[in-house]
């Protein structure tokens, strides 16, 4: 990462935790991230039966239940979450991102990441820190495609879907998030 982006990166981070009051270790205990992760996994699936059926048929769910996002011209996200395979909780991960341009608010969403394939799991395990938009294909699912997805119709690596979006900010987007393994205590 560049030194100009790491310093966007840094400034908008410092911007989400003074307008939020959140500390910098976000993360809390791992038993908070994995609870509060299932419980959004859980209330997605409720809502939206085309992500109970994308869960299913994945290799790995990636849950993201709190992502909180501020800013003023520059702005940043980020949040904990838990990755699920087979029911069971077998890491946690941060998502971050900073952005600049016309923007001002503060708004609270969760999203959860459908690893559909092995090489998709394997990029996540093996990099540094996964740039959402490089490395392994994603849809961010919509009503549309949710109404026609079948099983012939997921043929990407990752799906990605956007929930409980609360607050007033323009625009809510995962793309150039980054998302690192943590080890939370």
């Amino acid at each position: 990462m560049g030194a100009t982006r790491k310093g966007i990166l840094s400034f908008a981070v410092g911007v989400l935790v003074l307008a939020t009051g959140v500390r910098p270790s976000f993360a809390g205990r791992a038993a908070e991230i994995s609870s509060s992760a299932r419980a959004a996994l859980s209330k997605l699936y409720a809502s939206n039966p085309a992500a109970k059926t994308l869960g299913s048929k994945a290799k790995g769910t990636l849950v993201f239940p709190s992502i909180l996002k501020a800013g003023f011209m520059i702005g940043g996200q980020g949040g904990d979450g838990a990755m699920f395979k087979g029911g069971k909780t077998v890491g946690y991960y941060r998502s971050l991102a900073a952005s600049y341009g016309f923007q001002a608010g503060m708004q609270k969403f969760g999203y959860a990441l459908f690893f559909m394939t092995d090489s998709g799991l394997s990029y996540l395990d093996k990099s540094e820190g996964w740039e959402v938009g490089t490395g392994p294909s994603l849809v961010i699912v919509d009503d549309g495609f949710a109404k026609s997805m079948s099983t012939t119709t997921l043929t990407q690596d990752v799906y990605a879907y956007i929930f409980d979006q609360k607050g007033l900010m323009a625009g809510v987007g995962i793309q150039g998030s980054k998302i690192t393994r943590i080890h939370p205590k």
